[in-house]
Parts: structure tokens; sequence; C-alpha cells
């Protein structure tokens, strides 16, 4: 099960006086469907730079998939199951798991080279991540780097997978900007 992520959501009254217009768990969470404990769990979401303030929308609901809107940004906290976990499936079996994840955060399209690891992507993105809980590495085509909590890993439209060598779920937080493609 992914952690529940409290969000709480100022906006204005009819005065123009800030209120809380929400305090709740986020309700917009993609649960793996292959490794529960994995997923997505979006938090808000834009649709335009420069963004809105107007208006009392929940900006975040929309399907949970990995691309974002055109001139958007979206901000979520996603979860890696320890890839220990998958210790006893064959590359064709791990590599049909990925397939499907990402077929169903609607990123089928951006797994082009998955040659190193088979969550290996790339998306027209540059993402602010910040890794909260746990130990992950981050694979790119040419290098590997461990990151422990609290470590800020600018991802600038690169071919990239999130790999949880640890024990225990890990946790991250990811703002993601959409940037002219390569």
């Amino acid at each position: 099960m992914l952690k529940p992520v409290r969000r709480i959501v100022t906006g204005h009254d009819e005065a123009g006086r800030s209120i809380i217009v929400s305090d709740q768990t986020s309700p917009h969470v993609l649960e793996n469907p292959v490794r529960p404990g994995r997923g997505l769990t979006d938090l808000w979401s834009t649709d335009q730079t420069p963004a809105t303030n107007a208006g009392g929308d929940d900006a975040a609901a929309w399907p949970v998939i990995l691309s974002l809107p055109e001139a958007g940004s979206v901000f979520r906290f996603f979860q890696l199951n320890p890839e220990a976990d998958e210790a006893g499936l064959t590359e064709s079996e791990r590599e049909a798991r990925y397939a499907q994840v990402f077929a169903a955060m609607g990123a089928s399209a951006d797994r082009h080279d998955t040659n190193r690891h088979p969550g290996m992507h790339q998306t027209r993105t540059v993402d602010y991540i910040i890794l909260l809980e746990g130990e992950v590495t981050l694979v790119l085509d040419e290098a590997e780097v461990e990151l422990r909590p609290f470590d800020v890993v600018v991802q600038r439209g690169t071919n990239h997978a999130w790999i949880n060598k640890g024990q225990t779920p890990a946790l991250l937080a990811g703002i993601l900007i959409d940037a002219e493609p390569l």
C-alpha cells in the first residue's frame, strides 16, 4: 500500500481572504497494478505557465499518469518497493512487468532504451526529485549514483530508472515541469 499523503490546499474566500480549501489525504493515487506498494500520488498540477491561483477546483483531479499537460507541471510523491521483491523473476518476466507498469501510467512511449534496466524511460520534462525515505539508485545510460534521504536530483529529460536496492520502501517527491523536447 502506498503511504497516504496529507494534502492541505489554500485558497481565497469571496472577500479575498486566505482560507483552507481542503485538508485531507490526497485522493489522486495510482497504485502499481503489478507491484503493490509502488506507485504515484499526485498532489497538484497545472496546465499552463504562468499557472493560475484562481478558482477552487482540485487541480490534481485528472488521471494520474507519468506525463503532464503541455506547458504544465505536476507535484507528486512516488514510492518504490525494494528491487529484491523481484529476485525470482526471469528477465522476460521483469520486462513484462515493467511494460505493464508503464502502460498503466500512460507512458509506454516513454520507454526507449531499456538495455540497462527495464525501468528506463525518458520524458519531456525537467524534474526536481527529492529522496525522502529509503535508499535509491539513479540509473542513467552511462552512470549510476546512490541516493540517500534529502539528496536532490535535477533530472533533465534523460533516459533513466529509479532502483530501490534497500530493504524497505523508498519515498520520493517529484516536481515535474514541461520542457522542450530534446
